[in-house]
C-alpha cells in the first residue's frame, strides 16, 4: 500500500461508502478505512437468537452514560456500517424540515441549505440504492417531479387490510420507500425474497441496498482502494493547524501513517466527534475544527418507540415493513406542533418478545402474542441541546450524555396511534381493548438515528462546518456522516446522509478539478 492519497475517507457506511462511489472513476487515489472488516454470510444472519440476543455483530466496546454507567451501543463496525442492519426505509426530509420549526420543547433550528439544494441528490440516491416507493400520496412529501426507479413493494393482505381501515378514518397511509433489490420482472430471480429477516437483520442474499453492496464494493472494482480493521487512531495536522497532514492508523498490531490531501470523516455522529475530539494539539486544544466549542454537543437520536397492538385476528404477514403514516407529521387537530412520524418494524417472534417478558412468561403465550401482534415504529423528533453531547474520559473512552427532549409530542403521537386502533375496534372487533399493547421507548443505546455532533452553518462561532461540510478551521477537513445534522427532522436520516454525501463529492471533484462527472445509471 502507498502512504499517500488524494482523498482519504475514514468509514465505509451511509455517508462514506457513497462518497467513495461518488470520487470512483474519476482518477483521484482514494482510501476507504474501516475499522471492521466485511460481515460474514452465514446463516446466522438470518437468527432472531444470533442478532438481536446473542448481539452477534454489535460491537463489543463500552461507552458511559452521563453518570459513568457503561453500556455496549447498538453499532455495528464493518464494510457498509450500520447500513448493514438497517431496516432500508429511505424517506426524504420534509421541505419544512430545513426551515425554523416551533415544537412543544423549542425551535428546531433551520439549515443553511434548502430542500431545493438536496432535491436534485436525494433522486440520484434513491436510483443508486434501489428505492421503491410511490409519489403523489404521503401528504408532506416534498416535491419531486421525477418517480421512483421502482414501484412500491406490496402490502401483504394483513397490512392492507390495515391501509384500507386507515384510509376510512380518512387518513392518508403511504407506502414506505424501501431501499431493497426487488425486482418483480426478474421473478424468482429476483434478489430480494420479502422474508421476514430484513429489518434489523444483516441480508443472506445481498438484497438490501446497503452501501456495502451497492456503493463500496462498486467503488472498489473503479479505482477505490480499501482497508479494512484499520482503526484510526487520530489526525494530526501541519504547524499552523489548518491542514491535516497525518491520519494515524492501527492495522494489524502496527501504527502507521497515512497522508491525502483531503481528509473526510465518517464514522457516524458519535465516533467521528470523538475522533476530532481525540486528535486535539496545541493549535486546536479542544479538538479539530472546534474552535466553537461545538462539537460533540447538540446530539439527537429522535424520540423512538416500537409499539406491539396485539389483534384479535392472526397476523401472517412475513415482509412487513411497507406501510406508513404521516397525517401527525407537523401537527394535528388538537395540536399545533407536529407530533411525528408512523411506520411499522420487521414482524416480531417468540423469540423477541421473550427477550423482553419477565421469565415467568410461558413460551407459548409468547408465541400467540407475536402471532397475532402488528408492530409499529413511531419517531418524534427531539432537539439540538448543547448539554447532549459527546465527550472523552481522560483515558479516551466514549461518554454520551442524554437527557430526552420534546417527549410530549411522542406521547401524543402514541395516543394517535391507540386511537386510531381503537376506532378500528369499533368498526369491525378487529382489535382488542387498548390495554393491550406492548411497548418500549428506544433507550440510550439505540443509535441507530444518531446525528448532530458536528453541525454545518455559516456561522463559524456556533458551527463547526461550513456549508460545504468542511471545517471553518481546517482547510482539507470534511465531515460527511449525520454529524452534519443541525436538527434531526422526525424521518430516518439515511437517505439524506446519502444525498449529502452525492453533494460533497461533487465539491470535491470541483475542488480538486476532476473533469468528467459521474452519472448514476438509471
Amino acid at each position: 500500500m502507498s502512504d499517500s492519497y488524494d482523498v482519504i475517507i475514514i468509514g465505509s457506511g451511509a455517508g462514506g461508502g457513497t462518497l467513495a462511489y461518488r470520487l470512483a472513476d474519476t482518477g483521484l487515489r482514494v482510501l476507504l478505512l474501516e475499522r471492521g472488516g466485511y460481515l460474514p454470510r452465514e446463516k446466522a444472519n438470518w437468527d432472531t437468537k444470533a442478532v438481536f440476543i446473542d448481539n452477534r455483530y454489535k460491537t463489543t466496546e463500552a461507552w458511559l452514560d452521563g453518570r459513568g454507567k457503561p453500556f455496549h451501543p447498538g453499532t455495528h463496525y464493518n464494510v457498509g456500517g450500520n447500513t448493514k442492519l438497517y431496516g432500508a426505509a429511505l424517506l426524504r426530509l420534509r421541505e419544512r424540515d430545513f426551515e425554523d420549526l416551533q415544537h412543544f420543547d423549542g425551535l428546531s433550528p433551520a439549515w443553511p441549505i434548502r430542500y431545493a439544494d438536496l432535491a436534485d441528490y436525494y433522486t440520484e440516491a434513491e436510483y443508486l440504492y434501489a428505492v421503491h416507493g410511490e409519489r403523489g400520496v404521503d401528504p408532506t412529501e416534498p416535491p419531486c417531479a421525477v418517480p421512483y426507479p421502482y414501484p412500491a413493494v406490496p402490502h401483504e393482505p394483513r397490512i392492507q387490510q390495515l391501509h384500507d381501515d386507515w384510509q376510512k378514518l380518512g387518513l392518508r397511509p403511504f407506502h414506505v420507500p424501501l431501499g431493497v433489490r426487488l425486482d418483480p420482472r426478474r421473478g424468482h430471480h429476483s434478489p430480494c425474497i420479502r422474508c421476514n429477516t430484513c429489518d434489523g437483520f444483516p441480508c443472506l442474499l445481498d438484497a438490501k441496498s446497503d452501501a456495502q453492496v451497492t456503493c463500496v464494493d462498486p467503488a472498489r472494482s473503479r479505482g477505490v482502494t480499501l482497508l479494512t480493521n484499520a482503526l484510526v487512531q487520530r489526525l494530526e495536522t501541519d504547524p499552523s493547524g489548518r491542514a491535516v497532514t497525518g491520519v494515524v492508523v492501527e492495522h494489524e498490531g502496527a501504527t502507521q501513517k497515512l497522508r491525502a490531501d483531503i481528509v473526510v470523516v465518517a464514522c457516524g455522529a458519535v465516533n467521528s466527534a470523538a475522533l476530532l475530539l481525540r486528535s486535539a494539539n496545541d493549535r486546536h486544544p479542544h479538538g479539530l475544527a472546534n474552535k466553537s466549542g461545538v462539537v460533540g454537543r447538540h446530539y439527537m437520536c429522535h424520540n423512538n418507540s416500537a409499539v406491539l397492538a396485539i389483534s384479535r385476528h392472526p397476523n401472517p404477514t412475513v415482509f412487513q415493513k411497507t406501510i406508513a403514516l404521516n397525517d401527525f407529521y407537523f401537527g394535528a387537530d388538537d395540536s399545533a406542533f407536529p407530533l411525528g412520524h408512523i411506520s411499522m418494524v420487521g414482524k416480531s417472534d417468540r423469540l423477541l418478545l421473550e427477550s423482553g417478558a419477565p421469565k415467568f412468561a410461558p413460551g407459548l403465550v409468547l408465541e400467540k402474542m407475536a402471532s397475532h401482534a402488528i408492530d409499529f415504529w413511531l419517531t418524534s423528533e427531539d432537539l439540538p441541546r448543547r448539554d447532549n453531547r459527546v465527550t472523552l474520559t481522560p483515558d479516551g473512552q466514549i461518554q454520551l450524555t442524554y437527557s430526552p427532549n420534546n417527549t410530549e409530542a411522542h406521547d401524543r403521537l402514541l395516543r394517535k396511534l391507540k386511537a386510531m386502533m381503537a376506532k378500528i375496534a369499533c368498526e369491525d372487533h378487529t382489535f382488542l381493548d387498548a390495554t393491550l399493547y406492548l411497548g418500549k421507548k428506544i433507550p440510550l443505546a439505540g443509535v441507530a438515528h444518531q446525528c448532530g455532533t458536528v453541525r454545518f452553518g455559516t456561522d463559524p462561532t456556533n458551527t463547526a462546518l461550513d456549508v460545504n461540510c468542511k471545517a471553518h478551521d481546517v482547510d482539507n477537513l470534511y465531515v460527511v456522516d449525520s454529524s452534519f445534522f443541525p436538527s434531526s427532522a422526525a424521518v430516518n436520516p439515511a437517505l439524506t446522509i446519502m444525498a449529502n454525501a452525492l453533494r460533497v463529492g461533487d465539491h470535491l471533484r470541483q475542488r480538486l478539478r476532476v473533469d468528467s462527472m459521474h452519472e448514476v445509471r438509471q
